[in-house]
This record gives C-alpha cells, sequence and structure tokens, in this order.
C-alpha cells in the first residue's frame, strides 16, 4: 500500500513537474512577439485591430492555428481572439480551454494557468469576454477596428490565392452566396457599431510579415537544410519503373523525420504530358526510360516554408535537349542569385541579368531565354505561407525579405519542362540561397544519380514492399 501510496505521489510530481515544463513552448521567445505586436500598434494610432485564430478542425486531421495568430502571439488555441490596442498601446487575449484539453494538444499547461506570463500579453480572459469587451472599447471612443479582409490562411494554404477561390466558389455562387468568416464579421460589426469605422489591415500585416526578423531567419535556415536534404534524397532515389506517388512518399517521410511538422504544399511533379500544368500534383505516372521530372516541393518547419524545385532526367543521364535547356535555366538562376542585393528591384536585375548572359555569349533570341528571362527571377514572397501575403517584391529589395528566385521554361511539343528554383533571404550587402546544397550542375547531378537512394538500399535488402 506504501508503495502505491508512493508511487502515485510520484506520478502527481511528474504530471505537476512535466505537464508545466515538458509541453510544447511558444516557438520564438516572447520579445519576438511583443515586437510583433509593438510594429502593429505603431501602424493603427486610435485604433483596434482584431485577428481571429483558426476555429476547430472538422475531420481527423490535426490542429494548426492560423498564420496571423501565430504571428502576432505563437498560441494555437482553437478559437482564440488577439486584440491589438492602438489606443491603448497594449494587447489583450482572449481564449477558453481547460487543461485536460490542452494536455490532449500537447498545450502548455503555462498557457492555461498563467497566460499573461507565458505569453507576454497584457491581458488574457475568456473567449466569452470577447463581444462586452468589444463593445465597451467602442462606447469609450475608440473609432476604428481593423481587420483582415483576406480569408485566414493555415496549413498549405496562400491567403490571396484562398480569396480568388471562395470568391468564385462561394461568394458569387447563385447557390451559395455565402460570406467568409471575415466578411461575415465585418458584416456583423458595421451592423452593430455603425459608429465605428472598420478597415481592412490585410495590407500592413502583410509588410510587417514580408521582412524577416533574425528568429525568422534561423527557423527558414533549418527548413531549408530539410527540404533540400529531402529533395536530394528523392534524386538520388529516382530510376525508371518508379512511380511518383513513391518519391512524394519518400519526400515527406524524410521531411517529417528530420522534425518538419507538414509539408508547406502538396509535394508538385510533373514529367512527360503534365510539363504544362505547373502546380501538378497527382503522382499517377511511372517514370519511364527518357523522362524528365521537375519536383517542386518544400517543408513547413514551426510555421515557416521554403519552396525548392529541382529538375534532372529520370535514367540519370541528359539527353542533349534537356542539358540545352536545363543549363540555361540553370545559369540565369545563378546569375540572378549574383546580383540580388538591397537597393536593386526586380526589373533592374532582369535587364542586368540578360547584359551578363549576352556578354557571356548566350544567344537570347533563342526560343529557351524568351521563355525564361523575365521578372529577374522574383516570383512570389516566402515565410508563413509558400507564397507568402504581399504577392512579390515590388521596388528596391530590402533586407529580410524573402522569396523565391524561380526560373522555368515548358516545351509541351516535346514533354519538356525544366524549373529552378531556390528560396532568398536578401542581406545587408547581397543575399542568402537558403535552399543551398542541391547539386544544380550537369555532372553534379548524373553523378549524384549513379549513387543508390533509400528505395534502391531497400530493394537490395528485400526489405522493400513489392
Amino acid at each position: 500500500m506504501r508503495r502505491r501510496i508512493l508511487a502515485g505521489v510520484l506520478l502527481s510530481l511528474a504530471v505537476l513537474v512535466f505537464g508545466l515544463t515538458a509541453n510544447a513552448a511558444l516557438q520564438f521567445d516572447r520579445s519576438e512577439y511583443a515586437a510583433r505586436r509593438k510594429n502593429l500598434i505603431d501602424k493603427i494610432p486610435g485604433g483596434l485591430a482584431i485577428i481571429f485564430g483558426a476555429q476547430h478542425v472538422t475531420g481527423y486531421t490535426e490542429y494548426f492555428q492560423n498564420n496571423d495568430l501565430m504571428y502576432f502571439s505563437g498560441v494555437e488555441i482553437p478559437n482564440s481572439v488577439l486584440v491589438i490596442d492602438g489606443v491603448n498601446k497594449d494587447s489583450t487575449l482572449f481564449f477558453t480551454i481547460s487543461e485536460r484539453e490542452a494536455q490532449g494538444e500537447n498545450i502548455s499547461l503555462d498557457l492555461v494557468r498563467k497566460p499573461q506570463e507565458y505569453t507576454g500579453i497584457e491581458g488574457c480572459h475568456p473567449a466569452e469576454d470577447f463581444s462586452g469587451y468589444l463593445a465597451r472599447r467602442i462606447h469609450e471612443g475608440v473609432g476604428t477596428v481593423y481587420t483582415s479582409f483576406l480569408p485566414e490562411e493555415l496549413m498549405r494554404e496562400c491567403a490571396e490565392e484562398k480569396l480568388w477561390v471562395l470568391r468564385e466558389d462561394m461568394i458569387r455562387s447563385e447557390w451559395d452566396g455565402r460570406l467568409t468568416r471575415e466578411l461575415q464579421f465585418i458584416k456583423l460589426l458595421r451592423e452593430r457599431f455603425p459608429q465605428a469605422e472598420v478597415k481592412d489591415c490585410s495590407v500592413i500585416v502583410a509588410d510587417l510579415r514580408s521582412i524577416k526578423s533574425a528568429a525568422e531567419v534561423e527557423v527558414l535556415r533549418r527548413a531549408g537544410r530539410i527540404g533540400v536534404k529531402a529533395q536530394i534524397e528523392i534524386m538520388k532515389a529516382t530510376r525508371p519503373g518508379i512511380y511518383e506517388y513513391e518519391l512524394a512518399a519518400l519526400f515527406e517521410y524524410v521531411c517529417k523525420k528530420e522534425g518538419a511538422q507538414s509539408l508547406a504544399y502538396n509535394v508538385i511533379m510533373s514529367s512527360a504530358e503534365n510539363h504544362p500544368f505547373l502546380h501538378y500534383y497527382k503522382h499517377n505516372r511511372r517514370l519511364i526510360d527518357g523522362d524528365f521530372l521537375v519536383v517542386d516541393a518544400g517543408p513547413d518547419v514551426a510555421y515557416y516554408d521554403v519552396d525548392i524545385t529541382i529538375s534532372y532526367p529520370a535514367n540519370g543521364v541528359f539527353s542533349p535537349r534537356q542539358q540545352e535547356i536545363y543549363e540555361a535555366c540553370q545559369v540565369i538562376e545563378e546569375t540572378c542569385l549574383s546580383l540580388y542585393r538591397p537597393g536593386i528591384t526586380c526589373e533592374e536585375v532582369n535587364e542586368k541579368v540578360k547584359e551578363i548572359l549576352a556578354q557571356k555569349g548566350y544567344d537570347l533570341s533563342k526560343d529557351l531565354f524568351k521563355i525564361m528571362v523575365r521578372g529577374g527571377g522574383c516570383s512570389h514572397y516566402v515565410g508563413m505561407a509558400v507564397h507568402d501575403v504581399g504577392g512579390a517584391p515590388r521596388g528596391p529589395l530590402k533586407p529580410g525579405m524573402v522569396f523565391a528566385c524561380d526560373i522555368l521554361a515548358v516545351f509541351a511539343g516535346e514533354n519538356l519542362g525544366v524549373r529552378v528554383e531556390d528560396t532568398v533571404l536578401i542581406t545587408e550587402n547581397g543575399c542568402e540561397n537558403l535552399t543551398a546544397g542541391i547539386p544544380r550542375k550537369v555532372a553534379e547531378i548524373e553523378a549524384l544519380m549513379r549513387q543508390k537512394g533509400i528505395i534502391q538500399i531497400l530493394k537490395d535488402q528485400k526489405a522493400y514492399l513489392p
């Protein structure tokens, strides 16, 4: 009996100690989130910004917070509401969760028991207090309420693209017509508080998210290393006779083995007749000799993504035409990376790339260069979404910007497509390739593909399911 009592006491102590310390912590130090909230406060003098968290999942999928609430708080509790106050210069978090629910979702009990200390947010209250709080603040004279007019951005989603889809499939549909959750909130705000002006803060938030802090860059570097390792492994494992779905599964396995929480987006994989579809993800072809494969894939690590594309022959040896187009893409990307720096624009990069290639003796009138030399390679921002909010860099590049350098060419009549893509950070003096380390030269790729990949090793050991 004494042993049982002692065991019970020890178990209780273990739950008390480890429940407070071993559960998931904030992704960043509290000061990181506080700095982000202050940056938004400075942009909304005289107003309140209201950011809703993601709701509970409705199926058997993992819960992830939406990117905006995660960006400003680091809190993963469903149905949280964050109010960032430009009048009082503070913030208030509203949420409700039981300790049992928190443990089941690996949420720190510190967040439940002492949320202000844990999050660094000045005020923390039950979710049911939000409506009364908002009414009181508006009646006290707050004249402007800021909220995002974009739909929330969840895992593997991009807010601006999501809005395009919802407009066509839901808002404008003759047989639907519903508003998004965000637009419904805006409608109710205007009905209940006509004295308050409601403004969109999505552009402000996008501007803040477009410049990455040192802490964010470290996470992106880690994501880059994981993505590079996974891309190298699928390149090594590719052979004629392999199905695309085997390679897609291998990519996800390596990413998660290395600590990624998810993929940034569905693994995009095109070969043969599928090259013209730049986001093809059905993985339904069995590779044959002569196929050229394009794989666009990246991991999500702690809510941060990278974007990487590799292109290579399924048999490990470039044909003359494959090599011609691939090397054109590769030299353009290499030249773009040599030019990125603070102060230069993507348009200026585009013109300089043309000048440099012409000086090196390339014939820019050939079909492959006409397709690929455009935009200075500046495709889109990358961050908490693979196509991060804000679109693509406009105007002079700034330190802290992260975007995809994406060079591509598709020749549908030849069943051939090539894409070379890396995730790039603008530094104080130039740029850093966050996804460096992938063999990019033709000779490097062919040498790598002469090695056995994971699939071949398992087959040799008769450990790969037929």
